[in-house]
């Protein structure tokens, strides 16, 4: 689809200053594209398995509603370890980080580049890390945008369905099946075949297979749904807000269902996109635009971007009615939750806040 990742663009798009980061777990490469404004969040990116920033985030960021956005956001795009463009293999015997640790670096990132707080961007392997970081540091994230993320451990029986088809099919293979639903791995072979290149010939293969056996031994982050009014300090969830995105054709569907069910319902948006196959699979399930909104009504809703300051996207918008009213839910989540069509309120706690969940089509 013409207005998702164009690979061929990767290598002109995303200037920014790059930085080489000593952390406690390794050297980190990240991309600092602005300067980070007094007290404001810097928007973070973390990127999935067999991408990197570019090829994950330049489509939605050189879109131009989300540009406009980032003109009052310094924006940092952090590349897992031999991930980014170009790099270098490991030598022989190298420790890859556990995904543990791949959050433990963040803070050092952080430190260096004299940034406070941030509002994270992240997929897949990026948003888990990220929500790792937010559980850990919560003071450092305002908030989170997080696309197919999977709070869960890999059971055992993934595991061993894992090790069974890496001795019976290769690498990009298994990366390609984590990205795309078995329908869209026949019925989109022409996005199909531009990721299977970017993973085949632009990663290093070497250091992707480390990445990848980094993410297939996460630990579970334990994340525990709070009773309103009654725990939320005391549980391990997220204190800030987050929006879960996801495409009902995605694979991560469950994961991330499962992920929005364990998260404070007053702080916590679903969105769901359909026809996910349409717009290309990944990173962004939605079309950039749609997107582009809905992160401008998260922020909105966090007090920044001011609603004067988007006059543009305002008469941009060119959404169906129910994407609109979709959209506007999340700027007023917090006033307006909705229950999922066949949920039930917990005992006791009928008057509980629910969670939201909009549906948008592509």
């Amino acid at each position: 689809m013409t207005d998702m990742l164009d690979l061929n663009q990767i290598g002109c798009t995303m200037i920014g200053v790059e930085h080489d980061i000593e952390t406690p777990h390794g050297v980190l490469h990240v991309t600092l594209r602005g300067t980070p404004k007094g007290n404001r969040p810097v928007i973070l990116t973390y990127h999935d398995i067999g991408l990197n920033h570019k090829s994950c985030f330049n489509t939605l960021f050189n879109f131009e509603d989300m540009q406009e956005i980032t003109q009052h956001f310094a924006v940092a795009h952090v590349d897992a370890p031999g991930q980014q463009e170009n790099a270098a293999p490991f030598p022989t015997g190298y420790q890859y980080p556990m995904m543990d640790q791949l959050a433990e670096m963040l803070p050092s990132v952080l430190t260096h580049l004299k940034i406070n707080s941030v509002i994270g961007i992240g997929v897949g392997a990026g948003a888990y890390i990220l929500t790792k970081l937010a559980l850990n540091q919560p003071t450092l994230v305002e908030g989170l945008v997080l696309i197919n993320v999977d709070p869960c451990a890999k059971g055992w029986m993934d595991w061993a369905a894992s090790k069974l088809t890496g001795w019976t099919s290769n690498l990009v293979d298994i990366v390609m099946a984590h990205h795309f639903s078995t329908d869209e791995l026949t019925e989109n072979q022409e996005i199909i075949q531009t990721y299977r290149l970017h993973i085949a010939q632009d990663m290093n293969q070497d250091n992707l297979a480390l990445f990848c056996n980094s993410y297939n031994s996460r630990r579970d982050l334990e994340i525990e749904r709070p009773i309103i009014g009654l725990n939320e300090e005391a549980v391990n969830t997220l204190k800030c807000p987050a929006l879960l995105v996801v495409g009902d054709t995605s694979p991560a569907v469950e994961a991330v269902v499962e992920c929005n069910s364990r998260l404070n319902p007053t702080k916590t948006t679903l969105l769901k996109a359909r026809q996910m196959a349409d717009c290309g699979g990944l990173p962004q399930v939605v079309q950039p635009g749609k997107l582009a909104e809905a992160f401008k009504y998260f922020v909105q809703g966090m007090g920044y971007m001011p609603t004067a300051g988007m006059t543009r996207l305002a008469r941009s918008r060119t959404h169906s009615a129910s994407s609109m009213n979709s959209v506007e839910g999340a700027r007023n989540r917090t006033h307006n939750n909705t229950q999922p069509e066949g949920a039930a309120a917990s005992p006791g706690h009928e008057n509980q806040a629910r969670p939201q969940t909009m549906e948008v089509s592509c």
